[in-house]
Parts: structure tokens; sequence; C-alpha cells
């Protein structure tokens, strides 16, 4: 470990941690007030401090100990957590993350407008809390902890004797930072730093580390606080914490942990101010004569002499100690993993499935039956190990939809409204990958709800709903993909307005007959708006196309329901993963295609596709279609489409998708059948060309094209595609 990677890992633990605060304060806010929100606001904020310390980050540092003061007050009970002081504390929080992030840049959180913001904002802070704790007067560590005044005394100081082990400097850890950070407790009133383990030159390490302190410290701290000072070395130091007016046997103790220096260390404590030369002579006394006794007194025995306890409960003590499990810390739980690893660990799996299906082919070419069982075994286990593979991408969206508390609350704010968010399918499991791209489209359509979805509460109540308005957030799987919505219960959607302002812009005729869905279409073109103003939210018709174009970039559809008066949602299909697909192999002539199942609703094979075919017509819009249960269907032939250099059967087959907002079918000669997938990206040369995703490599070495349905279905919309097919067909 390394102090970079050190530093990485600190700053993804404080922006989960300042997300766990931002979400309990919200809900706070919201009147769920409670000791475990309370409490877990606390430690979120001491856990940043005790680690910006240790990378001697003092404006972190000072800023969040102003913060843990009034949390520590509002756990006490001292002050009271009035919805004025939350709001106070989510710009805090806010602040705090704009601290972590300016470390991230690679600076020291300390430029002058993050510092003026900080110092306000403290401002604020103190002027509304009593003072209640001591104040630090000891300036901070800069150079070596032997500056730190030895002369001072106290008789109610802690006393703090840490000796680090050898590998803390390996692990990018800086021993001062430990004393830095004590600073932030109160008063360092002594510290001697400590060499006499130093080995001979010609042993010396110069990765190792040799250092110990002793350390006198003026604070209001209890010995766990100290104690959690030094979680981040707890298992690589020796430490003991005595506290303030201990008794001589605990200094005995001390001294007995430390054979090989008790006089350097009895020196120190003295100079110190820790213990008077009398206290020590009367220490090393006591010691030496416990030293005498060859056989210790058991504590238990000790006790009952002093009559402290009962015999019959030191018996049961001891019958309980023989039988009790021996302690063992707890396995970690999880582990950080950067994510370019899993993506290299996905990418060898797909090349191990395209190798794994090439050879389970030449098994049964060459017929031998044991070579074919061989080939099958390691088939399903490749397919165990991709599994496996993409589950450690898989994560919940569940804190992804937490963050929008907060997007809902300052916007509702800024427009004057009352509205909640409720989520649902928190639990939800998608790709990390698609987790991180769905956010900007998300936190569009929720902002667009609250503003343009959720009427003013005037209105609500002459409508007879509630005055408060509800944005709703909702995952699930379905058929192998994951659905997302976004939903409201405001006034819905205008279809006569949106279908009026297409008409206005070119998009339909006046003539045209549109479903619902269809009209709802109209407004993910770019531009389309229908606000009567402009606000610093929307109605600049700049969004909702960004919205669609980044949902079809990850394989997705969106769709649209509404009712007048009622409400509306939005709702996103995805995959479930964007490494791996799960395919419908077909054939035009040589040429292999996969189209992603998820969107297959059904196949019509041979003659029945035939008669349809035979039976196409062309619609209003010019486009070939053919009647399927009573529903025009638009088909597009891909051999025309694409120029394919074959000759056409006679018995197509057509394979109907879905593409969101249309449903429409396209012409194949053969079904290959469901056929999982790695997706290859095309190259560079390619990437302009339309309707395809992707690429594949199957078993047998042949490239086959993944088609996307969204592009291919607006393909299949437009008359030209299919004018050619058209006059072939007639």
């Amino acid at each position: 470990m390394n102090l970079d990677a050190a530093l990485k890992t600190f700053l993804a633990e404080s922006r989960d941690l300042l997300m766990e605060m931002e979400s309990s304060l919200l809900a706070c806010e919201r009147g769920r007030i409670d000791d475990d929100a309370i409490n877990g606001i606390f430690r979120a904020a001491h856990t940043i401090k005790g680690s910006s310390g240790l990378f001697g980050l003092e404006a972190i540092v000072k800023f969040t100990h102003g913060v843990e003061g009034t949390l520590d007050a509002v756990r006490n009970g001292a002050r009271e957590l009035t919805p004025e002081l939350i709001a106070l504390l989510v710009e805090c929080r806010d602040h705090m993350q704009a601290l972590i992030d300016d470390v991230a840049r690679g600076g020291e959180a300390n430029a002058p407008t993050l510092s003026v913001a900080g110092a306000v904002l403290t401002a604020r802070l103190h002027g509304e809390t009593p003072p209640q704790r001591v104040e630090q007067t000891s300036p901070p560590i800069t150079a070596t902890a032997d500056d730190i005044g030895d002369n001072f005394t106290c008789t109610d100081c802690w006393h703090i004797s840490v000796r680090f082990g050898a590998d803390v400097l390996r692990n990018g850890m800086d021993p001062l930072s430990f004393i830095r950070y004590l600073t932030t407790f109160g008063t360092l009133c002594g510290v001697q730093s400590i060499e006499d383990r130093l080995p001979m030159p010609d042993e010396f390490d110069p990765e190792a580390c040799y250092l110990g302190f002793e350390i006198r410290l003026k604070s209001d701290a209890d010995k766990a606080r100290i104690e959690a000072a030094f979680e981040f070395v707890r298992d690589d130091c020796k430490l003991t914490i005595l506290p303030p007016r201990a008794r001589i046997a605990e200094f005995v103790d001390l001294l007995q942990s430390t054979p090989d220096s008790q006089a350097r260390l009895g020196e120190l404590l003295v100079s110190i101010g820790t213990l008077t030369a009398p206290e020590l002579a009367r220490a090393l006394d006591t010691q030496r004569q416990l030293a005498e006794h060859q056989t210790p007194t058991p504590l238990g025995e000790i006790l009952v002499q002093q009559r402290a306890v009962q015999p019959a409960v030191i018996e049961a003590a001891v019958a309980r100690q023989k039988t009790a499990p021996e302690y063992k810390h707890p396995e970690q739980q999880s582990i950080r993993v950067d994510a370019h690893k899993l993506e290299h660990l996905i990418d060898l799996i797909g090349e191990l499935i395209i190798t794994g299906a090439g050879t389970h082919l030449i098994a049964q070419r060459a017929r031998l039956s044991e070579l074919s069982e061989s080939a099958s075994r390691l088939s399903r286990l490749v397919e165990e190990v991709r599994d496996c593979a993409l589950q450690l991408r898989m994560v919940q969206i569940g804190a992804t939809f937490s963050r929008f508390q907060r997007v809902v609350r300052d916007v509702s704010r800024e427009l004057g409204k009352d509205i909640r968010l409720d989520i649902a399918g928190s639990d939800t499991e998608l790709d990390k990958t698609l987790v991180e791209q769905i956010n900007d489209p998300l936190t569009h359509l929720v902002r667009n709800a609250v503003d343009h979805g959720i009427e003013s509460a005037d209105l609500r109540v002459e409508r007879g709903k509630n005055a408060q308005g509800v944005v709703r957030l909702n995952a699930y799987h379905d058929s192998g993909s994951v659905v997302i919505e976004v939903s409201d219960d405001g006034g819905g959607l205008d279809r006569s307005r949106i279908l009026a302002k297409a008409q206005q812009r070119g998009l339909t005729t006046a003539d045209a007959q549109l479903s619902d869905r269809e009209v709802f279409a109209f407004i993910f073109e770019p531009g389309f708006s229908t606000a009567d103003t402009v606000t610093n939210l929307s109605g600049r018709g700049v969004g909702m196309d960004v919205v669609r174009k980044n949902v079809t970039a990850l394989r997705g559809a969106i769709e649209v329901d509404s009712v007048a008066k009622q409400g509306t949602t939005f709702r996103i299909r995805l995959p479930l993963t964007l490494a791996i697909v799960q395919g419908f192999l077909v054939g035009i002539g040589p040429s292999k295609f996969i189209f992603p199942l998820a969107n297959v609703i059904e196949v019509i094979e041979g003659r029945e596709a035939t008669s349809h075919i035979d039976a196409s017509v062309r619609d209003a819009k010019g486009r070939c279609v053919v009647e399927l249960r009573g529903h025009t269907l638009p088909v597009v032939d891909l051999r025309r489409l694409y120029e394919l250099d074959s000759q056409p059967i006679e018995r197509p087959s057509i394979v109907v998708l879905d593409a969101g907002t249309l449903r429409f079918g396209v012409m194949v000669d053969t079904l290959l059948g469901q056929y999982q997938t790695v997706i290859k990206p095309l190259a560079c040369l390619f990437g302009g060309l339309q309707g395809i995703a992707g690429s594949s490599i199957l078993g047998n070495g042949e490239v086959a094209l993944i088609f996307d349905v969204v592009a291919l279905g607006k393909r299949a919309s437009d008359p030209q595609t299919h004018s050619a097919a058209l006059r072939e067909l007639t």
C-alpha cells in the first residue's frame, strides 16, 4: 500500500460517508429524527475528520471539527435539531464535499474561496452554539514532536503511550499525522519521541518505522474517542492510554511492558510531567517487588482477598472463560477493486467464451465423444465463470435513487412547491457502468417532473389532490431487462398541445391518425418544448432528446404513459449488462446478424410470413406495412436496406421487434435461434454505420453484426427506406 492508494481510498470512502450523511439529514428534514440518524451523521463527520488528519488536511479537520461539535451538542441534548439547523448542516455537508473534491483535484482544501465559505459556515454554527468544548490552544505540529512544549504541567491530562509497528511507513501512514489529529481533541501538554528501537547501522531498514511517542493530552474526550484516533494503525501499533489521575499501578504496568527501556521511559514520564520523581521511584519499587514473586497471584484470587467479589462469581467466570470460543476478528466483507481491472476480466472472459464455442464446434465436427463431453464441461464452467464475473459488476440502484432526495428537495424549494420523493425497488441490481451512465438522464427526468409535472399546491387542492406532490422512482427486472420508472402524480401531458406543436414544426400532418404513445414521443424531438416561459430549470427544448440519445446509447429504450390531470410515467428499459447480450441470431445469405433478445417480440416463419408479405401495402406515411392481428406493422428488407450481395429466398421469415415507441418487422432468410454473445465495439471507421450497435465473433470465427433496434426502427419508419423493397414486393 502506498500513499496515493491510501488517498484514493480516503476520497472514495469520504464520498460514501457524505452520501450517507446527506440521506440522514434529508430524512431528519422530513421528520424522521431519531438517535440512529443523528449518530450516523455524527459518525460520518467524525470519520472524515479523523481520516483527513492522517493526511495532514488541516482545512478539512478544522472545518469538520466545528460540524462535529454541533452534532455532539445535538447528540447530548444540549441543542435542538431544528429545520433551520438541518438546512445549515446540509450546507456544511456540501462544503465538506467541495473540500474533498478539491483534494481529489490535487489541492489541499485550503483555496481562498473555500476558506472564506468555510469561515462563514463555521461562524453561523458557532453563533447558534454555546461554547461547550475545550478550545485548541496548541499550534499544529509542523516539524517534529520534540518541538511541542515540554514544560507544561497539568494534573488532569491523559497519558498516551504508542509504539508504531515496523510496517506503518510502508502502509503509507505518517506517525506525526496522528499527533496532529490529537490536537483537535484539546491541548498537547507534552510530547516525547522514542527511538529506543533503532537497530545497528548495518541492520537499519530505511523503509521501517522505529518511532514511538509518550504524550500528555488535556482533553474532555473519552478513552474510546482517543483510541479511535489510531484506528488506521490499531493492528500495527502498541497503544496504551491512561486516564487523568491514573493510579501508580497502571504506570507500573506500563513500565513492565517495556522491560528493555524502563529507565529511559521513566525519565520521559517525569520530563513531560506525567509523573513526579517520587512517584516514579514508587512505581519502580513496586515493579521490583512484583518481579520477585515467582508465581503471580491470579486476578480472581486478589479480588476475592479484597472482598470485591464472591468466590462463586470467580468460579463461574473461569468456567465460562474455558468454554467460550476464542475471539476472532470478523472477516472483511468487501474490497474495493479498480473498475479497469473488472473491465479487463470481462474482456478475458469474453475471449474465453468465444474460444470455448470454437472448441465445442471442432469437437462436434470431429465426432469424438470424449472430446465433445470435455468441451461441454468446459462450456458449463465458462458460463459459471462468466456469471460470477458479471455479478461482480452488479450493484444495487438504491444508492443512485437516494441521491435524488436532494435533487427533489432543492428544486422544489426553488419553485416553491411541496414535493416528496418515494423510492421503490432500490435493491434491484444492474451493471455498474449502466448505473453511472443513467444518472444524467434520470436527473433530467426527475427535475422535469418537479418543474413541469407537479402542479402548484393551489391547483392541486382545486383538483381534489393532496397539496403535497409525489415523484416516484421505481426499478424492477422484467424479461431479462431492468426497467426504471420515473413517475409523478401531476397534471399529465397535454396531448392536444403536443400534437399542435408537432404539426406546427412539420413533424406530422393534420390528418395523421396517431396513438397517444406516438404523440407523446414527439417530446423527445430536438428543440421540442411546449413551455410558455423559459426558467433556470427548463423551457428551452433541450434535454429530452439528450435523454433518449443517452438511453439508446446504452442499448435501451424509453417510452411515456400519461393521463391528463393524473400524472406521467417515463419508463426506461435497459439490458442487465453492457458486456454480454442475450441475442437472437439470424442469417441473410451468408451474413449473420444478432438482435438483442429483449427487443424480439415474436417470429413469423416461412409460409405464414410469405402470405403477409404478399398482402403488404403502403400506409399513409409511405411505409411498407403488413396486417398482423388487426394492426399494421412496418416491415423492412434488411438485404436491400444494407445492399447485401445475396439472392433473396422464396419464403423469408419476419422477426417482429419492439423499438420502444415503434413495433416493426424485418425480413430475414434463416432463424438460427437464441445466442449469448460478447459485444465487441466497432472500429472508428464504421462508427457512423446506422442501425449497428457492435459486433461479435461466433464460435466458428465468423463475425456477426449486432443491431441497434431503436436506430433500425427509425429507418423502418422512413418511407424512403421502403421504396426499393416495396417495388420488389409489388
